[in-house]
């Protein structure tokens, strides 16, 4: 999505990208603890709680894996390490914490060791080997990640009603959703970037991350109201914006 940017705008995305995920996980699981509780105060008093737990295990874990994985000389230990990852998953699921923060604070570690192994936590680290594994494991993240997200793209079109498009009350209701993205993040591109906020206005896909957090409503909180095509409305505009502000940005430098 970042292929053509300059330096300063890649950045950019992959920061706002990356921390809009984040956020965007932990109101889901705020507003789950809202819902579970029915007190504000309660509420949030334990997804702080919860947030610090997760935080603290995420460092321990992240620590803990580059550590252990950069004296591993074995060939397996890429696929090792996605089998501990996914039964570090499961843990965080069991103990009721946000997995998906843990393994997202895994990639931020492995991608920023400068930042987490300063003073003598910078002697703890190979920075040859622990290059070598982040490069590694990038390459299998990038050869993997076509798969999950087909697969998780088959699993939510099993789930949908293609006759759901035609629904006026769709079509409504996603181009409403649609301007109030598009709306707020032009505020926040035009903050961040100023006058210079091309393409970047219309580089908002929803994807993966929606996907999943749908599928993570607990079944006595959904609404059955709710048309799953307004989801597929909006992962396919958003799209198509993208690819169209893209291209256009693209034609514009050649000219």
């Amino acid at each position: 999505m970042c292929k053509g940017l300059v330096k300063k705008k890649k950045e950019f995305m992959i920061y706002e990208s990356t921390f809009s995920d984040i956020l965007g996980i932990m109101l889901f699981y705020f507003l789950l603890s809202l819902a579970d509780s029915g007190q504000v105060s309660k509420a949030t008093t334990g997804f702080i709680g919860n947030l610090a737990l997760t935080i603290v295990v995420s460092l321990v874990a992240g620590y803990a894996l580059i550590y252990l994985f950069q004296h591993i000389r074995a060939h397996i230990k890429l696929f090792l390490l996605i089998a501990i990852l996914l039964l570090l998953y499961s843990l965080a699921k069991l103990m009721h914490l946000s997995a998906l923060i843990i393994i997202l604070m895994f990639g931020l570690m492995l991608s920023n060791r400068h930042i987490f192994f300063k003073g003598f936590l910078k002697k703890l680290i190979h920075t040859e080997r622990v290059e070598e594994m982040e490069d590694d494991f990038k390459l299998v993240t990038a050869e993997s990640a076509f798969l999950i997200r087909t697969f998780f793209f088959v699993v939510f079109g099993i789930t949908i009603v293609l006759s759901s498009l035609i629904d006026l009350k769709v079509w409504l209701i996603s181009i409403l959703v649609i301007l109030a993205i598009f709306v707020l993040r032009f505020i926040l591109v035009r903050l961040a970037l100023g006058k210079n906020y091309m393409p970047e206005l219309f580089l908002a896909p929803r994807g993966l991350i929606t996907i999943l957090l749908f599928f993570g409503i607990p079944a006595e909180l959904q609404v059955g109201s709710f048309n799953s095509g307004i989801l597929l409305f909006l992962i396919i505009a958003t799209s198509i914006i993208m690819t169209a502000g893209l291209i256009s940005s693209g034609k514009k430098k050649k000219e």
